[in-house]
């Protein structure tokens, strides 16, 4: 059976009056680009939108992860987009483009990307994630609680075909390497490296009878990449859902309450991520606070489920007021830290500060210290 390949990829490219949203030339010009794509026969669908200032081409296909071809039309449509952006003196223009030329694939060169491959089920629901503001280790807390924590996910006591646990492929960041933990028997261990984001990240997550593909989240540090600080990671993930994974309900579950993330303005501080609709993804109190979107798609012999006109038929999962106290906590914890100024908790550590432009600040005064 053929497998179908669900991607998305996402990139800076340049905002509409700071880092806010991507305005809509911008947004008409990708659609443009996929649409070509789909006519070339590279990809079979897809869906354009943004999360804040991140402009997310969300693609299927049956060309497998990291397609020289998929991944070129994604980077050919970011630079078209830079390009444009650049004519109309956008603000951050082609920011996450990190290399000029394209060499097979777009990781290591900027934009953020999570694929997976799999053969469909009699019905594929897939949770389609992407946030603004924050580093890919924001999804660390949503994913452990999604397929590890039975008070999150019911389906890990009832569901016989859950009860095995999960598969956690976590990426160290700093090392570049890889350990693989299995839940529920190495679940301390597995919290002792995710409860880390400076460093570890949820890769990967795999059912453990099986092996098949759960989820799946983007892993560029812009910052390790670039070698300073270039602007924040906005990752992206695909999590699928129902008939022996987590419930629709159960992958939302954990973004009742708002939890703290690293990023927020600058890529310098802890703010709380704020789940919202697609409307409301923009970008403004202190360039933020971090906002995270969610859409649920479901995928058809390759395609996205689209209606009569072939528009993708999508449920912007988040803009349900069921998420309203979620969002009143992020604003109430954006007060009080932005009370704090620029003093620890509010501002990151030492350690990852080492990743944002306070060590040019700090330069500056180096000639200045004397010994005691």
């Amino acid at each position: 059976m053929v497998k179908t390949t669900v991607s998305i990829i996402k990139a800076d490219i340049g905002s509409l009056a700071g880092h806010s949203i991507v305005p809509k030339p911008l947004m008409e010009l990708a659609e443009r680009k996929l649409a070509e794509g789909v006519e070339t026969g590279i990809i079979n669908s897809y869906y354009v939108f943004n999360a804040g200032d991140d402009l997310e081409l969300l693609m299927t296909h049956f060309k497998g992860v990291d397609n020289e071809e998929v991944h070129g039309l994604a980077w050919e449509t970011f630079k078209a987009a830079a390009e444009k952006a650049k004519a109309l003196k956008l603000y951050g223009a082609g920011q996450d483009l990190l290399k000029d030329a394209f060499s097979g694939n777009v990781r290591g060169l900027g934009p953020g990307v999570a694929e997976m491959e799999f053969e469909e089920r009699p019905s594929d629901p897939i949770v389609v994630f992407a946030a603004d503001k924050t580093e890919p280790s924001a999804f660390n807390y949503l994913l452990y609680k999604v397929f590890a924590d039975p008070f999150n996910t019911a389906g890990l006591v009832i569901d016989p075909r859950m009860v095995d646990g999960f598969e956690f492929d976590v990426l160290d960041a700093i090392e570049n390497r890889v350990v693989t933990l299995k839940t529920p028997e190495e679940a301390y261990m597995l919290l002792a490296l995710i409860g880390t984001t400076e460093r570890y990240i949820v890769w990967k997550v795999r059912r453990a009878s099986d092996g098949e593909i759960a989820a799946v989240s983007s892993t560029t540090k812009l910052s390790l990449i670039a070698g300073k600080y270039v602007g924040k990671d906005d990752p992206v993930c695909l999590v699928r859902a129902q008939s022996g994974f987590p419930a629709l309900g159960e992958i939302l579950a954990p973004l009742l309450h708002t939890y703290l993330v690293s990023g927020w303005m600058r890529g310098s501080h802890w703010g709380p991520l704020m789940p919202v609709g697609l409307k409301d993804s923009r970008c403004t109190i202190f360039d933020g606070p971090p906002r995270i979107v969610a859409l649920g798609i479901q995928v058809a012999d390759g395609k996205l489920v689209s209606d009569d006109d072939g528009r993708p038929l999508i449920n912007d999962l988040l803009a349900d007021p069921a998420f309203d106290l979620a969002r009143r906590e992020a604003l109430e914890l954006a007060s009080a830290l932005r009370r704090m100024g620029e003093f620890e908790p509010a501002r990151l550590g030492p350690q990852a500060m080492e990743y944002t432009t306070l060590p040019l600040v700090l330069k500056k005064l180096e000639e200045r210290f004397k010994e005691v």
